[in-house]
């Protein structure tokens, strides 16, 4: 039996199978250009300001974080769209053995100031890389190219969420 030729070197299969690999390859080249744009409200972004304290950070830190801010928060190995502002420094209380609150000396609270944008979604799940932001979450990390400090707890979030 002889098989049905098209253009002469190929059979109707041969072809099927060339036209749906050009089929994929278009799509999923497709979905690459395009995958930050349209569909799950990634191409909108909202603005976010919010604060994390990490407790008892040896004092030097905050002079060393002090000649890099403003600087871009990373994370994963990425830069974010959002930018440590500033940072504070509160002396740290400890409780002694008669109950007393005392300074601790060479340690401090760290206040970090952070703002940017993330992903406007139906449900408010800010995101900054790979961590979720909302008030009293703790063990975030405050990290960038040249920073990073764990341990802390989100104390404050504000959203510029258009009305």
């Amino acid at each position: 039996m002889k098989e049905k030729k098209l253009f002469g070197k190929l059979n109707i299969i041969d072809f099927l199978v060339i036209v749906l690999l050009v089929v994929v390859v278009a799509f999923v080249g497709y979905k690459l250009v395009n995958r930050g744009s349209g569909s799950g409200g990634e191409s909108s972004r909202i603005g976010i300001k919010y604060t994390v304290k990490c407790e008892e950070i040896d004092e030097r830190v905050y002079d060393e974080a002090l000649k890099y801010i403003p600087s871009q928060v990373m994370s994963n190995g990425e830069l974010c769209s959002v930018n440590i502002v500033g940072v504070e420094k509160e002396p740290h209380y400890v409780m002694t053995a008669d109950g007393q609150w005392v300074e601790e000396y060479g340690k401090v609270d760290l206040v970090f100031s952070l703002e940017g944008t993330v992903a406007n979604t139906a449900v408010i799940t800010s995101e900054v890389g790979s961590q979720e932001i909302r008030v009293g979450k703790s063990d975030h990390i405050v990290k960038s190219e040249f920073i990073e400090v764990t341990g802390g707890v989100i104390t404050s979030v504000e959203w510029d969420i258009p009305e």
